[in-house]
């Protein structure tokens, strides 16, 4: 009896050093991933590849996935789309959400495998109903461009709308223009403009740039000039063209503003400088004529010079 007592206490002894190894190795896993992470944050990418790779080796998801990054961005090791595809999908194969979705991007893009919008949908898909806001506004674009899915709108609602619920910006937008253009709902410019104001509060351009128009017109809302002035100002000073162009409109015309042709010639002129060819240059070249005959020689000349500080500011401090 007492051999056997020995025995036992002999295999407990064994069983609890056994899982006390496994701890310590858990823990130092963790804190060699730790680590790494520091060594990103710390923009030492080369030192975070040689963390994260024995790392990733042994099966830790999130250092596949970070390592899959390194590659795809060529940050600490040469650039190489197929390695970076190879981790994202070791880590997808685990259920993470996170690879799913970029295996998905990879796919959508066709960096790294050959182009398949049906796989995109696969991992997206994966990844949105484990509620990765990203992942489901993109698998929402596939439904609403019947890209790797049948084209349906409702559906494609559906998953905007869920991304949009948790705050993202892109996802807002999108469920806005959807009931904007009457996309699997009913037209309804008040709902739109529900959901592209928070993404535009968020700083997303085409949002600010969209509830600039929808206040000048008086969409959905009653018009506004003032407000639709502030929304085109905020995308203005983000580089967007349009914007910068009905900035100078409204100066040129007065509207939620008192007129002020030196305003509108600088924003038209920042304007006219970066469109590209077609209906947003000619419009802005025949608005900068416009407005040209309204000043002096002097008061251009200064205008084409505060542009000029204006554009190396990044349109920041403009006025």
């Amino acid at each position: 009896m007492g051999h056997r007592i020995k025995q036992l206490l002999l295999i407990c002894v064994c069983v609890f050093a056994m899982h006390t190894q496994v701890m310590a190795d858990s823990l130092s896993d963790s804190a060699r991933f730790l680590d790494a992470k520091r060594a990103l944050d710390e923009g030492d990418y080369a030192k975070a590849g040689r963390l994260l790779r024995p790392l990733a080796e042994q099966g830790l998801a999130e250092a596949q996935l970070s390592l899959g990054l390194l590659y795809a961005q060529g940050s600490g090791v040469s650039r190489d789309d197929r390695e970076a595809v190879k981790w994202y999908r070791l880590a997808a194969a685990q259920g993470y959400a996170d690879a799913q979705f970029n295996l998905g991007l990879t796919y959508a893009s066709g960096e790294g495998v050959t182009q398949d919008y049906q796989e995109a949908a696969r991992w997206y898909r994966l990844a949105a109903e484990q509620g990765l806001d990203e992942a489901q506004d993109n698998l929402g674009n596939l439904y609403a461009d019947g890209r790797g899915v049948p084209q349906d709108y409702k559906e494609a609602m559906k998953w905007h709308r869920l991304a949009a619920e948790q705050g993202l910006g892109n996802a807002q937008y999108n469920l806005g223009a959807m009931y904007f253009l009457g996309q699997g709902v009913a037209r309804n410019y008040h709902i739109a403009l529900r959901w592209w104001k928070p993404a535009a509060q968020q700083g997303l351009v085409k949002a600010q740039f969209n509830l600039g128009l929808m206040y000048e017109h008086g969409q959905g809302v009653t018009r506004d000039y003032p407000e639709a002035l502030k929304w085109y100002r905020l995308a203005a000073e983000q580089g967007d063209v349009k914007s910068q162009l009905n900035l100078a409109v409204m100066y040129g015309n007065g509207q939620g503003v008192p007129q002020d042709y030196a305003a509108a010639y600088m924003w038209v002129y920042l304007a006219a400088a970066r469109a590209a060819s077609g209906d947003i240059a000619q419009l802005s070249a025949a608005v900068l004529s416009a407005v040209a005959k309204q000043m002096d020689p002097a008061q251009i000349a200064a205008m084409q010079e505060r542009a000029r500080r204006c554009s190396a500011n990044d349109f920041k401090g403009c006025q």
